[in-house]
């Protein structure tokens, strides 16, 4: 048995979003407590990992722990019908193995769709130590990346004690953004040592532009030639971070 009832579609229908910037195919655990994912990308070289409490919902039931995968751009589809002030409802029918979809507003409409095949594989929490952190707002965030990806595809982080720093290299041009602790621009910084770390601009920009409608605030944690965490502050009972592997550079 599982039911849900969400009257804030906008916020379900970004964090959909945001997720499907990594994955399309998504398996979905289902508890007493919320539903949960932690998911690799294809090429295995980001991961997404989202919880939404029971408490985010205005109604929500689930019996027993089970798990669900579904294909995520067929789902948003379906919830891009729903208008701001429609409630929406989704639950899943054992019998048929049908996800429900139903939207209650002026009218009500109702659609199902197929579950897919449960994957066996099963994502570890990943156990990095980082040295930096790392608070700016989303839409910093954002504009730092436009301004690399004009020269680079990719783009490198450094952060001191004094300095958060992206440098992006072409091969016609280059580009050095600053931002100094203290400045209007940074929220916190705390770094234990000295880190850099070079990553791909194509990914680091899809995700922070697909979690953007889901938070305002977003922490970078890293440590040199390791992955990036990218934890999005989320305005439900619940988290949306991913992890991005770096790209080694050649000296």
């Amino acid at each position: 048995m599982f039911r849900m009832k969400i009257s804030d579609a906008r916020t379900f229908k970004s964090v959909l979003t945001a997720i499907s910037a990594i994955v399309d195919e998504a398996t979905f655990n289902i508890g007493p407590d919320g539903i949960k994912l932690r998911a690799m990308d294809p090429s295995r070289v980001a991961m997404v990992d989202f919880e939404m409490r029971k408490t985010s919902f205005d109604e929500y039931e689930a019996a027993d722990e089970s798990k669900v995968c579904i294909n995520l751009s067929e789902l948003l589809k379906l919830l891009k019908r729903a208008g701001k002030d429609d409630i929406v409802e989704i639950s899943l029918d054992k019998e048929s193995g049908r996800f429900m979809v139903t939207m209650r507003g002026r009218y009500t409409r109702t659609f199902n769709m197929p579950t897919l095949e449960v994957g066996e594989e099963e994502v570890p929490e990943p156990r990095i130590t980082f040295n930096v952190r790392v608070t700016l707002t989303t839409s910093d965030f954002q504009d730092v990346l436009k301004d690399a990806a004009l020269v680079s595809d990719n783009v490198r982080i450094e952060a001191n004690e004094e300095d958060l720093v992206m440098v992006a290299k072409g091969d016609i041009a280059g580009a050095k953004i600053e931002i100094k602790k203290g400045s209007d621009a940074l929220i916190s910084m705390e770094a234990k040592e000295p880190s850099k770390a070079t990553f791909s601009l194509s990914y680091l920009s899809e995700i922070v532009n697909a979690a953007s409608d889901t938070s305002d605030i977003v922490t970078l944690e890293f440590s040199t030639d390791m992955p990036i965490r990218l934890d999005f502050r989320q305005r439900y009972d619940g988290k949306l971070s991913y992890l991005l592997a770096p790209r080694i550079e050649v000296e």
